[in-house]
């Protein structure tokens, strides 16, 4: 990011390693995407692999209808379309820029080969598949244990602690998502989230702007969350 402040890595960028990241860099290119702009569709054969270096990317699948599931956020240092890379099947999900992105691009046959040579890669790798399986399974057990209030509860106190800064008032979450997007990333309707969001914020817990939420009582939300 020439003149602007770097951003903070995490997940494989993080846990590569200076050494590795700079030999991943040579055998990579960097591309930019527009904020709302495609990195790669759900169903598309599997050419590259991206890193994330700044900005943040939705992860979606979209039904039928055309309604939007959004699966994960993804952020600086984290993996794209590794999946593909590493079974050779279609893309199972749609990357969209959630704001302005900027990644390094490998093709397939060069992130095969350097993981394939490079233990501390391969282990990275298995170690981050691992944390978005019990992620998945996580979300699957809030889904069926928790009520629409409980999901939209630890959802914010999640994307509160990825994508989370200080403000004037608690922690303002950074990442701009809509109720409708929010909505996808919890799996229930717009409608039910936004009530839930009024009930949050009638108690104090929350604040709401447009495109953007401060959490204003994270324990509060946490004890309504486990009711």
């Amino acid at each position: 990011m020439p003149g602007g402040r770097q951003p903070a890595f995490s997940g494989f960028l993080a846990e590569l390693g200076q050494p590795h990241l700079e030999a991943l860099r040579a055998r990579g290119w960097r591309r930019r995407f527009a904020r709302g702009a495609v990195l790669f569709e759900e169903g598309a054969s599997s050419e590259q692999v991206m890193i994330v270096l700044s900005g943040r990317v939705k992860i979606s699948h979209f039904t039928a209808d055309g309604r939007e599931i959004i699966l994960a956020v993804r952020g600086p240092g984290e993996l794209l379309g590794e999946l593909s890379a590493i079974d050779q099947e279609p893309r199972s999900a749609t990357a969209l820029a959630a704001e302005p992105v900027e990644t390094l691009v490998l093709s397939v046959e060069d992130f095969q080969q350097f993981v394939s040579t490079t233990p501390r890669a391969a282990m990275v790798l298995l170690l981050g598949l691992t944390r978005r399986l019990r992620e998945a399974d996580r979300k699957r057990i809030e889904f069926a244990a928790f009520d629409t209030v409980g999901r939209v509860a630890l959802r914010l106190l999640d994307l509160a602690e990825q994508f989370g800064e200080p403000a004037a008032k608690g922690v303002r979450i950074t990442l701009p998502l809509s109720q409708q997007e929010l909505a996808g990333l919890i799996g229930a309707s717009r409608e039910a989230v936004s009530k839930a969001l009024q009930q949050l914020r009638k108690r104090g817990w929350i604040e709401t702007q447009r495109r953007g939420i401060s959490i204003l009582d994270p324990e509060a939300l946490h004890k309504r969350a486990l009711l």
